[in-house]
């Protein structure tokens, strides 16, 4: 016999209406001021984040500060009294353009502030590559780590990208990057919510 889950109805409970987003502090060298946005959905159920200057780059004329970049979001978001959430998901978008011998790194983690939980997922793109990616990373139920009840706490988000030119021609410049031909490109988080007791 075997029991399920008790959090196996989390995703039942839909976005209560009244969930604001507001960025406390956006740092690090992937986005400078400026250069990244948030937006709830309308329905509550995920917020985006654009960014328009977020690359990595190796070989050819980077500099060698060039091959990470970084951002770390502090938010806080406001959720009506009943309710809390988690992170159930995250979307990535960019493109890269990697040469033979390259490869590159999306990394990211999520906390909230004052809590030991941090989960990490990475992802590798290896050269020769020249396109669009895309990569999603999803918690299992179980895994879901809350913002406690009743309480205030600023959730983080630090993503990450590198370039490495490997074995690839140290002439030529191959990157990664977190945005789009048009200058943005949306990352998705999605929510779970949860009814408070």
């Amino acid at each position: 016999m075997t029991a399920a889950p008790a959090s196996a109805d989390t995703f039942q409970v839909p976005g209560p209406n009244g969930v604001t987003i507001e960025v406390a502090t956006v740092n690090g060298s992937g986005c400078p001021a400026g250069t990244a946005a948030v937006a709830v959905s309308p329905d509550k159920e995920a917020f985006t984040v654009t960014y328009s200057d977020y690359m990595a780059q190796a070989g050819g004329a980077s500099t060698a500060t060039d091959f990470r970049k970084n951002c770390q979001l502090d938010l806080k978001v406001h959720v009506p009294q009943g309710f809390t959430y988690a992170i159930a998901a995250a979307d990535y978008r960019g493109f890269a353009s990697l040469e033979q011998g390259a490869s590159a790194v999306e990394k990211a983690s999520y906390y909230f502030q004052g809590m030991p939980q941090t989960s990490a997922i990475s992802h590798t793109l290896s050269g020769p590559y020249a396109d669009n990616w895309q990569f999603t990373d999803t918690n299992d139920v179980a895994q879901l780590v809350y913002k406690p009840c009743g309480e205030e706490r600023n959730f983080n988000i630090n993503t990450e990208l590198r370039a490495l030119k490997g074995t690839s021609d140290p002439a030529k410049t191959s990157f990664i990057a977190m945005d789009s031909t048009d200058g943005s490109i949306k990352t998705v988080y999605h929510f779970a919510w949860k009814a408070c007791p």
